[in-house]
């Protein structure tokens, strides 16, 4: 009977030290469910003309992975946020998917945070507009020499839509053309929002122009566009 007892007391205190030794751990990951599901969905409203500022070290951050050291930059720009930077942080946040509907797409650092993107396995989807996108200086040439999907319209209106979903949960729409010209030069606005409900509502009408855009609709000879 001693024995027994010696044996449950063994076997209790083994079972002890063992909670002991896991409950660290344990509360470790339930701070962090609690941190997650505290979190504040992201909000934030950007404005244009941007600060010309240096966006190259984020780019080569980017470029080179999250393992990879961080390098300065020498050029004589300023190194500080802006309004260009913080839109290419949101955009480079996508690890799964970035569907983008753009009227006009010219920015170059915009243009390579895309292919950045594409180059690490995130499946990049652009819809633009056709006359735009055969403009001197559009990055949507580059974007399909990459291999990313890009289609277009053909009908009457123009394809005049300007707006982005991150990873089907992060949208980002405003005024902004993302191009050079608006960036630096127009007085324009971007809102970036994680809500379910409009991200669902932008990503239907993605899809439906996307299925409308399929080439296999379109015609040999389609009708000219009105001014715009």
């Amino acid at each position: 009977m001693r024995r027994l007892r010696w044996q449950v007391v063994a076997v209790a205190t083994v079972g002890l030290a063992l909670v002991l030794e896991a409950l660290p751990s344990a509360l470790l990951w339930l701070r962090a469910w609690r941190l997650r599901r505290q979190r504040r969905p992201q909000r934030e409203v950007l404005f244009f003309p941007s600060q010309v500022t240096c966006t190259e070290a984020l780019l080569q951050a980017a470029d080179a992975g999250p393992s990879a050291p961080l390098t300065g930059c020498g050029c004589s720009l300023p190194h500080i946020e802006s309004s260009l930077s913080r839109l290419l942080r949101a955009l480079l946040a996508a690890r799964a998917s970035l569907e983008l509907c753009l009227f006009a797409f010219s920015s170059p650092q915009l243009g390579r945070a895309v292919q950045l993107l594409h180059q690490r396995g995130v499946r990049v989807r652009v819809i633009t507009d056709c006359d735009y996108m055969a403009l001197n200086g559009s990055q949507i040439g580059l974007l399909r020499k990459a291999g990313i999907q890009v289609r277009h319209d053909q009908d009457l209106g123009y394809m005049h839509h300007k707006f982005a979903v991150v990873d089907r949960k992060v949208l980002i729409t405003g005024s902004l053309n993302w191009t050079t010209q608006a960036i630096q030069n127009n007085r324009e606005n971007v809102l970036i929002m994680e809500d379910a409900d409009y991200v669902r509502l932008f990503l239907g009408e993605f899809e439906r122009i996307w299925d409308e855009f399929n080439p296999t609709k379109y015609t040999f000879f389609p009708q000219k566009k009105r001014g715009h």
